[in-house]
């Protein structure tokens, strides 16, 4: 089944092609430091893209997949909005992917070499907050059955001062691999609590969609209206306008 999968979590914007008898494929654009992301303006033409160089079109894709977070309010609402859109188009299933989730399973198998118990997926939250969750590393089991369980995380997705995450991890008293670009913005915090964090340029801590792949062999589809992204929080307008009163 040809499935495209797409995610605008994070500043990134990336997009997987995954088709039968062929590996995975992704087209990927990272905004330099200071310039604003591109989802609008790139997530369409990536995906055309990566279809065009595969013989195919948008009316080839059988199964959309679709990173739901957590993440910024606005790169969420233009991936749902997207993957919303193409999924009504073609009648086919969406199915809703944890960006911490791939996240995660990107850094699984170093986690596993460097013997270390948990994996740490975190993302930059901005206003000095990191979104994280944290799995136990099993070395004998298949991640992506681990992380496709939606009750598999040791502690799920939420917003953490990340003083407050170090201070998590090191009462967990187990060795933790962090990664993402929320444990590069909070290095200085985060190595605190003992947790490995891979070399800030590494290929770890960006979001990939063809992770979204592998999951989503292990997840169950959904009609588009029952994807929802994981906010996590109110978006900053309506933050503002809260602290306002």
């Amino acid at each position: 089944m040809t499935l495209l999968a797409l995610d605008t979590a994070t500043r990134a914007t990336t997009v997987a092609l995954c088709a039968p008898g062929a590996a995975p494929v992704e087209a990927r654009d990272d905004p330099r430091p200071g310039e604003r992301p591109r989802h609008a303006t790139h997530l369409l033409p990536l995906a055309a893209g990566l279809l065009g160089q595969a013989g195919l079109d948008f009316s080839d894709v059988e199964r959309i997949a679709v990173g739901v977070g957590p993440g910024t309010f606005t790169g969420l609402r233009i991936g749902l909005a997207t993957a919303r859109a193409l999924a009504q188009a073609r009648a086919i299933p969406l199915v809703a992917v944890s960006t911490a989730a791939s996240l995660a399973l990107g850094a699984w198998g170093l986690a596993v070499r460097e013997s270390r118990e948990l994996v740490v997926a975190a993302i930059d939250a901005r206003r000095g907050e990191v979104f994280a969750a944290v799995w136990r590393v099993d070395r004998e089991a298949d991640p992506t059955v681990v992380l496709a369980d939606p009750g598999g995380a040791l502690i799920g997705p939420r917003a953490w001062r990340p003083e407050e995450l170090a201070g998590i991890l090191e009462e967990l008293g187990r060795s933790a691999l962090a990664a993402g670009d929320g444990a590069v913005a909070f290095r200085a915090a985060i190595d605190r609590s003992g947790a490995l964090i891979p070399d800030d340029g590494s290929e770890l801590h960006r979001v990939a969609a063809t992770n979204h792949c592998r999951l989503a062999a292990r997840l169950h589809d959904s009609a588009p209206g029952e994807v929802v992204p994981a906010y996590l929080r109110l978006p900053d307008a309506e933050l503002g306008g809260h602290r306002n009163r």
